[in-house]
């Protein structure tokens, strides 16, 4: 027995002699802990990760002199000389990275949404308080420059193009149907609530190779990652039903959100230009799950609605209303991850899947139409240097769409795989550049592309900048052509953004001027896509334009406003057209003012909107020039009132179009002429001249303060 003790502490002696332990504290220049960074002898795996404190610690075998490295996300790599005759304890400071004390950063073409951004246009709250705002996130962009007001639709149209020209993401991945289904010139809302997102990004062009498959504009929007407290919000409304949950554990959190909308009551009382069989109503929630890794995060994000409405529409070319109604289902689902590895190495990981069903009657007219879609991402993300990053990835896409309308099937199955590079180079801390290139393969139409991007900022002086960026887009045809074809090619987009802008203490200014050439729009040449169709790839067109904007919430206490104004000159020739015109979509000017006034003696937030847009073309059939008539323009002037009952109690009023301006979108014709030779027409306008809603919000948390004003 004492021979196997003494043999063993011989063996210890063995294996521990030439070790040496190195441990210490890793801080900014500060003296705060820096968390997570990576601290290993150059040449070797001997190393370790710092831990909250930033405090770290291992072992080596390593001899002589030796150069440890350490490395953190947002500073500079440290390589720090030691000697390994004995144990020590170092204390080693770690300077910024360049890149991230640089102030200038590229701005042309994207607006931002959120408190964590540099540049935050809107905040998160701002796409529910706005007034004339029915809490939806494409309501609040319409305030933004870049926008039409497109009121029959509710989608967005950006920079001369069309609504389907512009991709939303959640947490990087695509959402294939953003849109809830409706029927002709009444506006749709999207699927989705402001309330579990942290912060929007808007590019209204010139965005960024990591995104595909959209012409004009791209919107992401990003999950709150770690929510503040648990608490619930219970939201009782004059259309509907609200209830929110969030609670937290060591490392996981899930929010809830449900709601159930319900036209019916509020028709009952204010009845608007429509004749409702069925008003609409709809059942849904959303869902985040959070799981807080190491190194980091996973998110699971799931939304589903089901809805469905019932109406009698005139029509001006049948004696009688025509009867349109629809359910609707719609489900999307998103995985992601994001975190760290090895040396300074981000990783994104992200899938969704889509799934939409749609069945209803037009008429005499029976349809049934389905459509899946998936969306997989991977990037990696590398500083090569103090200077340097890049990135790099990959993209695929699947879409099965389907319709049976009456008894004629017709749909289509697209698959797209795509690769992407961007790098970030900083010139100076003045200037900096971002240039990448996507590369796209097409199986569907059987095409192959490589689609370039670049984007410059150069800070002319503090919290003053100039932006440039230039692109090549395109985007797969729409299904109502794919459905009847496969023999098109994408349409394409060149997009080339100017931008000045000035940010300092809460007063943001920005100007830019844009120029947009498309090519091979989709033309047809029948009054609408059919079977039977001739299609090509020669349509043309483009668009150009003068953005402003300004928001102040300094020079007058407790009022926050911002003012946008957009000038557009855009043309095309796709469709039937049968020459290059503006389309009528596109007003030439628009303007919107919003407001926001704190009282405090009536312990009361109140807010106005006015929208101002000039008339938007649309085709006289009675005259002999092309789509040569213009509406009057539109103006909306819209309230409300959220009155504090108590800390966690909310009184909420809301007014749209207060003055009850007579808006017209434009004029549906007859498809003959009368007894005189003349066509009838028939004036699209909104559905009801003004909307009231009131709202009664109570949130229950621990600290009894939090409340929804701030989403209201």
């Amino acid at each position: 027995m004492k021979t196997f003790i003494t043999g063993a502490f011989l063996i210890l002696a063995v294996c521990s002699f030439g070790q040496t332990t190195l441990s210490g504290k890793i801080v900014d220049s500060k003296n705060n802990p820096i968390a997570n960074a990576n601290v290993f002898l150059e040449g070797s795996y001997d190393g370790a990760n710092s831990n909250a404190l930033g405090e770290f610690s291992f072992t080596t075998t390593a001899e002589g002199n030796q150069i440890l490295i350490v490395s953190a996300l947002a500073f500079e790599n440290s390589k720090t000389a030691v000697t390994m005759s004995q144990n020590q304890v170092l204390t080693i400071v770690l300077k910024q990275s360049a890149t991230e004390l640089n102030e200038v950063i590229i701005t042309a073409g994207t607006v931002e949404a959120g408190d964590k951004s540099r540049v935050s246009v809107l905040k998160p709250l701002d796409i529910l308080t706005t007034a004339g705002n029915p809490g939806d996130i494409v309501s609040a962009l319409q305030t933004l420059p870049g926008t039409q007001v497109v009121g029959e639709s509710g989608r967005l149209f950006v920079r001369g193009g069309e609504a389907s020209e512009t991709q939303t993401f959640i947490d990087g991945i695509r959402v294939a149907q953003p849109y809830i289904q409706t029927t002709n010139n009444v506006p749709t809302r999207s699927t989705f609530s402001p309330l579990l997102f942290k912060g929007t990004t808007f590019s209204t062009g010139g965005y960024s190779a990591e995104y595909g498959e959209a012409l004009s504009s791209i919107l992401v929007m990003n999950t709150i990652d770690v929510p503040d407290l648990e608490k619930t919000d219970i939201s009782v409304m004059s259309v509907g039903l609200g209830v929110g949950t969030t609670q937290k554990w060591e490392k996981n959190s899930l929010s809830v959100n449900t709601s159930y909308l319900n036209l019916a009551p509020y028709q009952a009382l204010m009845p608007d230009n429509i004749h409702w069989i069925k008003p609409f109503e709809s059942a849904g929630g959303e869902t985040v799950f959070r799981h807080n890794f190491e190194r980091g995060l996973f998110k699971v994000y799931a939304s589903f609605t089901a809805a469905k409405f019932d109406v009698e529409q005139e029509d001006i070319n049948f004696p009688d209303q025509l009867r349109n109604s629809n359910t609707n289902t719609n489900l999307y689902t998103n995985t992601s991850y994001k975190g760290r590895f090895g040396d300074n190495w981000k990783v994104f990981a992200g899938l969704s899947y889509a799934f939409s069903h749609n069945d209803g009657a037009f008429d005499v007219i029976q349809y049934d139409a389905d459509e899946n879609a998936i969306h997989s991402k991977l990037n990696f993300t590398k500083p090569i240097s103090n200077r340097i990053k890049t990135s790099f990835g990959a993209d695929y896409f699947y879409t099965k769409f389907s319709q049976k309308v009456s008894n004629f099937d017709t749909g289509y199955k697209s698959e797209i795989v795509a690769a992407y590079s961007e790098t970030d180079i900083l010139f100076s801390k003045s200037l900096i550049a971002k240039v990448g290139l996507r590369f796209s393969k097409n199986y569907l139409l059987n095409e192959t592309s490589l689609a370039p991007r670049l984007a410059l900022a150069y800070k002319i002086a503090k919290n003053k900048q100039f932006s440039f960026a230039y692109g090549d887009f395109e985007q797969t045809p729409k299904k109502e052509y794919l459905i009847f074809t496969s023999q098109l090619e994408s349409e394409k987009a060149q997009h080339y953004i100017l931008n000045y802008e000035y940010n300092k203490d809460r007063q943001i200014f920005r100007a830019e001027v844009y120029y947009k050439k498309y090519d091979n729009l989709v033309k047809y040449d029948s009054n609408m896509p059919m079977f039977n169709s001739n299609y090509s790839n020669s349509g043309t067109g483009y668009a150009k334009g003068l953005e402003l904007f300004w928001r102040d919430s300094k020079n007058i206490k407790n009022l926050e406003y911002w003012v946008s104004y957009s000038y557009i000159d855009s043309e095309r020739d796709y469709q039937n057209f049968p020459k290059q015109v503006t389309p009528n979509f596109v007003a030439d000017h628009t303007l919107s003012l919003v407001s926001k006034y704190w009282i405090q003696d009536w312990r009361s937030q109140l807010g106005a909107t006015y929208t101002f847009a000039s008339g938007r073309p649309y085709n006289d059939p009675n005259a002999i020039d092309f789509m040569n008539g213009k509406t009057k323009t539109y103006n909306n002037f819209s309230v409300n009132w959220a009155y504090l009952i108590s800390p966690q109690k909310i009184l909420f009023f809301s007014v749209t179009n207060l003055f009850g301006f007579n808006n017209v979108f434009g004029y549906n014709y007859a498809n003959k002429p009368n007894t005189d030779g003349v066509f009838e027409r028939q004036a699209v306008v909104p559905t009801a001249d003004r909307f009231f809603f009131v709202g009664y919000f109570w949130t229950i948390s621990k600290d009894k303060k939090v409340n929804q004003l701030e989403n209201l």
